[in-house]
């Protein structure tokens, strides 16, 4: 059987079918770093992070590409808000991002583009579009997607141009239909001047839905694999990134993935609603691991309710798992997880569209086995049983092995320190822009967290208080 994913553009399970043979090429949209990382964004990427293991597991050559948005209105406003530069609190929440990636094991991307360096792609791409009558400008800095230009816009979430509401990226600009969005958005009045970048249609910033187009065509080509976002993408950032792409002429993605929420109480965990988990908190709260296990254990499109009960199970089920890959572990030493043959029905369940739920029956199936062997004593199947758990594991990047003793705490340290360098480097910044009262809020966050901040000529140090 070959890999099967669910379309979201078709609505229906298609074959991966890569257009250059034993090449894939991934797109995932990143994180808009206006603030700090909730769970829900880490769902979206340990799900993706999951596919390209097993992508690569299958012995395919995986480029993943996964943006930042580094400039946007939210990012500027919150940044005045808060009293620092826009690119001092985009860089402070994009290390947050990173630091929560790599405390839960998620590998990085082989290409990590910032919007803000990519603005002669973008300008290049708009002009194209003008060029070929599917984008203008009426001559006051803005520049628009005509939506009625484009026949297949909206084939995407299967919605019709007519029924579509208008777009809200620009409230009382020039556009010719209210359906029209933003693809250059001119500077303001009030914004800061290194916010904006001269083009021939005017100074000013990309749209969104710009950015994403530009920096795929960039680093995957005119026509690419997969397209991958969380669900709440679909409309209207990837239907409009589809149609700018193809109104182009480029090919763009073939495939299109997209993963479900985690919900509170049956609602989407969002920011505007107030109801999201800090990444940084359930850190503080809960083993990564047993966090990662939590969000991968679920199918990537099916909606992941979060409650109290949650934690307590992904806790009660790794605890099983690794005390089997330990117990094991200290009567016979296992062969090479990354060499060994998956199970049939292992490789079944991920090739039908990443079944982790069957996939994981299995591992647990095994699990079975193994314990069942070190009470008899049989340490030939031990040894089988070990290496096809750790081997079945690694594909979901769960290895107990590579989490435990020194390599485990290894990632918390880094973490940590990714985590309290992002807040000292958003410290200095407020400092150079004399916003005192910012630089001594982020020293007493630090200080209610144990961590002693330490001012000298070669910069601020910092280390963990005694208890």
């Amino acid at each position: 059987m070959t890999l099967q994913l669910f379309d979201t553009a078709a609505r229906e399970l298609r074959e991966l079918a890569p257009l250059h043979p034993g090449e894939v090429g991934l797109y995932v949209c990143g994180a808009t770093v206006q603030g700090a990382p909730h769970i829900g964004h880490l769902r979206t990427d340990v799900a993706f992070d999951v596919l390209v293991r097993w992508l690569r597991r299958s012995g395919l050559r995986v480029t993943l590409v996964r943006n930042v948005t580094d400039i946007d209105d939210k990012i500027l406003a919150k940044a005045a808000e808060a009293g620092v530069p826009w690119w001092a609190w985009a860089l402070q929440h994009e290390r947050e991002f990173a630091a929560a990636r790599d405390a839960l094991g998620i590998l990085p991307a082989d290409y990590e583009p910032r919007a803000t360096g990519h603005v002669t792609d973008m300008v290049d791409l708009m002009q194209t579009l003008v060029d070929k009558g599917h984008a203008y400008s009426e001559g006051d800095g803005d520049v628009w997607f005509d939506v009625r230009s484009w026949p297949e816009y909206g084939s995407l979430t299967n919605q019709r141009p007519e029924e579509l509401s208008a777009s809200a990226d620009e409230e009382g600009g020039a556009k010719r239909d209210p359906k029209d969005f933003a693809l250059w958005k001119r500077a303001k009045p009030g914004e800061p001047a290194a916010a904006a970048w001269p083009t021939p249609f005017g100074t000013g910033r990309p749209g969104w839905h710009l950015e994403c187009s530009a920096m795929a065509r960039r680093y995957l080509g005119d026509e690419f694999d997969i397209h991958g976002g969380g669900l709440d993408l679909r409309f209207p950032h990837h239907e409009n990134e589809q149609a700018q792409s193809r109104a182009a002429g480029l090919g763009f993605a073939q495939l299109w993935l997209h993963t479900a929420w985690v919900t509170q109480g049956g609602t989407k965990m969002s920011k505007s609603l107030g109801n999201t988990l800090g990444v940084r908190t359930l850190l503080a709260q809960t083993p990564a691991v047993v966090l990662r296990y939590a969000l991968a254990s679920v199918h990537y499109r099916s909606m992941l309710e979060w409650g109290p009960e949650t934690i307590a199970e992904a806790e009660a089920t790794w605890s099983r798992l690794a005390g089997f890959v330990r117990r094991a572990g200290e009567q016979v030493r296992s062969g090479d997880p990354t060499a060994t043959v998956l199970p049939e029905d292992f490789v079944a369940a991920m090739d039908d569209d990443l079944n982790v739920s069957a996939a994981l029956a299995v591992v647990h199936e095994h699990v079975h086995r193994g314990n069942t062997a070190l009470a008899d004593g049989d340490l030939a199947d031990v040894v089988v049983e070990l290496t096809v758990v750790r081997a079945m594991l690694d594909v979901l990047g769960l290895d107990p092995v590579a989490w435990a003793g020194s390599e485990g705490g290894g990632r918390a340290d880094k973490a940590l320190e990714t985590l309290v360098r992002a807040q000292l480097d958003a410290r200095a910044a407020a400092r150079v822009a004399r916003d005192w009262s910012t630089a001594d809020a982020i020293r007493d966050t630090l200080t209610a967290a144990g961590i002693v901040v330490e001012d000298s000529p070669a910069g601020a140090r910092w280390s963990l208080g005694e208890d």
